[in-house]
């Protein structure tokens, strides 16, 4: 039965039918963003059923249990499941769901659940973000799969297209520049966890530098650098990966430190299906924190928006400080996991004519408050669901955002899972920073801390 997305009213549906072309909006649509819109473009106002409430602002105050660089705490600890989903009662609430969703819980009915709670929205981000994303709704376009005469904030904030959509996901707030600590597993299709990564990361966002210009960034084009280092399993203690992402994607650059050879190499293909050195291969760079990178593999559809239960406020899965409590054999322990009902913009994938990747056809569910795809449904070349993947976010009030955190993935065919981005066992969960200098991210000096 062919998905319906009954919030696509008449005007968001002939925007679904739009050509590419058409990426500004008028004044007086932009003035929506200080009237019925949030900031970010989401609708201000709460559903009909109370539901959804309205955006009051945010959650900007500080949480119980947060440590200024290290731990986080839960603002909604005490909060219960309003309800389970389980595949007994699946039926109920289906159109709410996406397919990875519902096939996960057809795979592992004895293990797989999803507990709702009560909707809240935190989302926020400094005044400073907010005037730039107003900016950008009168000054950004697209040029092709390009985004031009963005900076600072969201660029398409009331979008028209699927590409802008998936714009505002890569361009996302997060912060400036941060720092965090983790560990990443392979699951088996046995369901064994395999420990592949305990890393520290560095990651900023030069986009989101506050004294910059929409014209000083077109020169340079970066909009994430990120550094991770491992410093364990054994096997992969001293490995490291340096991160440059540009806006057109063709430039982008990735370099990898290895020990067995001490010495650094640049990778050729830092792009789309290519192995992603930073999950040990298992996922690929497309489909870090659900998407990354380019645009040009695929045609992008905005197929509307939609009422969904997706994983949102996720301090719970931060609390328990054993990775044993949250890893479960196949997926995430339900116990630590937050599933709240948001409106998410839908955007469907479909690989262009002539290109080539391993996903043929790809679904993403992007919230509307954030505009963090947190949930995406991939297809093989033979029409078979084939990997679901999730993202966490979680409320970081310094910031102030919420945020993305872990992420993962799991292939429905061959039954293996990967959980990325763990901060149980780390005294380090995202600390906001000042800006990194520009050599922190380079090729030189992964070289000079080679330890093996």
């Amino acid at each position: 039965m062919q998905t319906r997305y009954p919030l696509c009213a008449a005007m968001v549906a002939a925007l679904c039918l739009a050509g590419p072309a058409v990426a500004q909006v008028s004044a007086d649509a932009a003035a929506k963003l200080k009237t019925s819109l949030t900031p970010f473009g989401a609708e201000k106002a709460g559903n009909k059923d109370g539901t959804i409430p309205a955006w009051t602002g945010g959650h900007t105050t500080p949480i119980a249990g947060d440590v200024p660089g290290g731990r986080r705490g839960d603002p909604f600890k005490d909060e219960k499941p309003l309800f389970s989903i389980s595949q007994k009662n699946v039926g109920q609430y289906a159109d709410k769901l996406t397919d990875g969703a519902k096939a996960m819980l057809a795979k592992y009915p004895d293990s797989f659940r999803i507990d709702v709670y009560k909707t809240h929205r935190t989302a926020a981000a400094p005044q400073w973000v907010y005037d730039n994303t107003a900016k950008n709704a009168t000054r950004a376009r697209l040029n092709g799969d390009l985004v031009e005469g963005a900076y600072g904030g969201v660029p398409f904030p009331i979008p028209s297209s699927g590409a802008e959509v998936m714009w505002n996901h890569i361009l996302r707030w997060r912060g400036t520049a941060a720092q965090w600590q983790v560990t990443q597993y392979q699951l088996t299709s046995a369901g064994n966890a395999v420990l592949t990564t305990v890393g520290a990361a560095d990651q900023q966002m030069p986009y989101y530098l506050p004294d910059g210009s929409p014209e000083e960034f077109a020169k340079r084009g970066e909009y994430w650098m990120v550094r991770l280092v491992n410093n364990g399993p054994p096997i992969r203690a001293g490995e490291a990966i340096v991160g440059r992402e540009q806006i057109d994607g063709s430039k982008s650059q990735s370099w990898v430190y290895l020990t067995g050879q001490r010495r650094v190499r640049k990778l050729p293909n830092p792009c789309c299906d290519t192995p992603a050195p930073a999950t040990a291969g298992v996922m690929t760079f497309d489909e870090l924190e659900t998407f990354t990178g380019r645009l040009d593999r695929f045609d992008w559809k905005l197929l509307g928006k939609q009422e969904m239960y997706i994983p949102y406020n996720g301090n719970r899965l931060l609390q328990p400080q054993k990775d044993e409590a949250v890893l479960g054999a196949h997926h995430l322990n339900p116990d630590h996991v937050r599933w709240e009902l948001h409106r998410v913009w839908v955007v469907e994938a479909t690989l262009r004519a002539g290109a080539r990747h391993q996903a043929t056809r790809s679904r993403y569910y992007c919230d509307e408050d954030t505009w963090a795809c947190v949930l995406a449904d991939r297809w093989d070349a033979n029409g078979q669901l084939w990997r679901t993947l999730w993202t966490q976010t979680f409320v970081a009030p310094d910031l102030p955002g919420t945020v993305t955190a872990a992420f993962g993935m799991n292939d429905l065919l061959g039954g293996s899972a990967y959980v990325a981005n763990l901060y149980n066992a780390q005294p380090v969960h995202y600390a906001v920073k000042p800006p990194f200098p520009d050599r922190v991210f380079t090729p030189d000096a992964m070289a000079g801390e080679g330890v093996r």
